[in-house]
């Protein structure tokens, strides 16, 4: 049996899979002359994070105020780039209080943001570095055109506790260099207008390996590689060997030859599929399909005889491991086939 004194479903993450995934990427960026910025809503993990930052990592990039207070908590981390737009005074007072503990950043794409931004930090020693959000393809957040991102680059610059400090991005899939030449066209505008573009912050796992070809990039943010997925290996990223984060999963029913249940559902597995046919690859058994998923059940298939027990045990690759890792209080720590021990994910569950 698999790992027989941990109860299931179970999240393992194995040390030695992650550490390397993160040893790999640093001296990827280090060779590309890129400044490594990881994006810890993947693990929510302190003790990651500083691992991160001990290999060579300059800081870390957050998407919550909940995640950057969990991060700081126990030291070690003082820099941190919030991307997401924080807008209301009760979250403009806890980034200002974040603020007078360790470096922090943050992005805006439109001018009520930044005036929020600026009235809570209009009387701080140190102004507050705003970096504007870009929309070079992927259509979430983000300015329309290098126009306008030059025109809220001004605004920022002219707001009192704000200081213009560059620009951010997520492309979509494959857009590296189209982004490329999307933010150097806004780079030239602005730098046009007098101001200068310290930092050009770009991200994503799934073109990890094409970073490089980013040339205005001095930074790039990535989340998903410290564990990787089902996702990355369908395309090629990583392999199923680098993948750190399984869920362990017992088979508590084999209702037919060709199919059987697990005690694994969308609350641990999520429903997420990122356009993929299934719910997670099954380790060992590329003849095996994960189909459907209920709350606490996940159905696995076969074409054939499906070689399955009650009892048995699995190890699955999610889709999604951002997901997954934020649906525990813990994840159980493994080094291959040792049990580590349990850690609190203790940037889950806060809503801000």
């Amino acid at each position: 049996m698999i790992f027989p004194t941990l109860d299931t479903p179970s999240v393992l993450v194995d040390l030695d899979i992650a550490e390397a995934n993160i040893r790999k990427y640093q001296d990827y960026c280090d060779e590309h002359g890129l400044k490594l910025r990881p994006h810890v809503k993947t693990h929510k993990i302190p003790s990651l994070a500083k691992y991160q930052v001990a290999q060579g990592a300059i800081g870390i990039t957050c998407q919550k105020i909940s995640e950057a207070e969990a991060m700081i908590a126990e030291g070690g981390i003082d820099d941190v780039l919030i991307t997401y737009n924080i807008l209301g005074d009760m979250k403009t007072a806890r980034l200002r209080s974040l603020s007078e503990r360790v470096r922090v950043s943050v992005v805006a794409d439109n001018e009520i943001v930044a005036t929020g931004l600026s009235q809570a930090f209009a009387d701080a020693a140190e102004p507050l570095s705003v970096l504007v959000e870009c929309n070079t393809g992927a259509d979430r957040c983000g300015v329309a055109s290098p126009a306008d991102a030059a025109g809220l680059a001004r605004r920022i610059a002219e707001l009192p506790g704000l200081r213009f400090a560059g620009l951010m991005t997520f492309p979509p899939v494959g857009g590296v260099t189209s982004a490329a030449d999307w933010l150097s066209e806004t780079r030239s505008l602005i730098e046009s207008q007098g101001l200068k573009v310290d930092r050009v912050s770009s991200g994503g796992s799934q073109d990890m390996w094409h970073a490089h070809l980013a040339t205005p990039v001095t930074e790039h943010r990535i989340g998903t590689y410290v564990y990787n997925d089902r996702s990355l290996v369908t395309r090629g990223t990583c392999t199923w060997q680098d993948c750190a984060l399984t869920v362990l999963a017992t088979v508590v029913s084999v209702p037919s030859e060709t199919h059987a249940i697990v005690d694994a559902g969308s609350k641990v597995l999520t429903s997420d599929l990122f356009g993929l046919q299934g719910h997670g690859h099954v380790l060992g058994r590329d003849d095996l399909a994960i189909d459907q998923l209920s709350e606490e059940h996940g159905r696995i298939l076969s074409s054939g005889p499906i070689r399955l027990a009650v009892g048995d045990r699995v190890r699955i690759v999610p889709n999604h491991a951002c997901v997954v890792a934020n649906m525990l209080d813990n994840v159980d720590c493994i080094r291959g086939t040792d049990i580590i021990g349990p850690v609190p994910v203790a940037a889950r569950g806060q809503v801000w």
